[in-house]
């Protein structure tokens, strides 16, 4: 894997290049207080100037003090303007229009994907309105293992790390902060989740990533079987819940943004990546 500081070089100016090469100044980005979308928020404000980048915070009916606290603290510490639009009323009001339809069926991830597809609404409408193009924060972990919303989280114009697995983005968290503090200690803290559910947690549905990433990378960068990684001492139940599902999303993979292409092993087939050269 890349050196913290070479991936940042590299996104930061694939970043920038991709904004110029579509003709666009502006970035929007939803700012959920979580790692990823601040890693990006920091990453385009850096490639783009911080007057270019716009976060819209939209806490849901689950939304923790803390994820709403965070994100505001990531605006303060790297001069970001934004926004705050809750959804709740209007997730309220799907669900009420939905009951007729949803009789007799018991809450599951449908309820969840509504959620992300408002927050993709009104971050889609803010972009279209101020001329902006919006930052898909989704990492290479999550779109390897299908973990993410088409139409809602995966929306965008560009996902920048989508070619980044979730332990460099706490590396790209820990350079970012080498100076001073950029990424909020606490976020890089708690416990990742989409915050869709009651106490949800990416661990409901995800090995914890750092027995997921090692497993990632041996599937993927290092081209090994699920055999192979078994003999190497990995559990091998994990590696076939992880081998069972990994790559298996070519549906959602046509469906996503471009991803800004930091590897030679990217999940996306080579005409949906965007590749930074000098």
């Amino acid at each position: 894997m890349k050196p913290a500081g070479e991936l940042y070089k590299t996104l930061t100016e694939g970043i920038s290049r991709f904004f110029n090469e579509a003709g666009k100044k502006k970035a929007i980005l939803g700012i959920s207080g979580g790692l990823d979308s601040a890693v990006v928020a920091a990453l385009a404000a850096d490639a783009l100037g911080k007057e270019n980048v716009h976060g819209l915070l939209l806490p849901g009916p689950y939304s923790t003090i803390h994820s709403i606290t965070d994100a505001l603290k990531l605006c303060s510490l790297n001069g970001l303007n934004y926004h705050i639009v809750p959804i709740d009323s209007i997730y309220q009001k799907f669900l009420r229009e939905l009951s007729s339809v949803f009789e007799h069926t018991q809450p599951d991830v449908t309820e969840e994907n509504i959620q992300a597809r408002i927050r993709g609404v009104f971050l889609m409408a803010y972009a279209n309105k101020k001329n902006a193009l919006l930052l898909c924060t989704s990492n290479k972990s999550e779109l390897a293992m299908g973990y993410g919303t088409l139409y809602g989280d995966l929306t965008g114009a560009l996902m920048v790390l989508g070619d980044v697995y979730k332990t460099q983005v706490y590396e790209l968290a820990a350079f970012l902060n080498k100076d001073t503090e950029r990424i909020p200690e606490h976020t890089l803290r708690k416990a990742p989740s989409a915050e869709l559910r009651i106490d949800q947690k990416d661990t409901d549905s995800l090995p914890a990533y750092h027995l997921l990433d090692p497993i990632l990378f041996s599937l993927f960068e290092e081209g090994r079987s699920a055999e192979q990684i078994m003999e190497s001492g990995t559990p091998p139940d994990l590696v076939r819940e992880v081998a069972g599902k990994a790559g298996h999303y070519q549906f959602k993979y046509l469906q996503v943004p471009p991803v800004l292409a930091v590897t030679e092993h990217p999940l996306l087939p080579e005409n949906k990546c965007y590749r930074y050269k000098k």
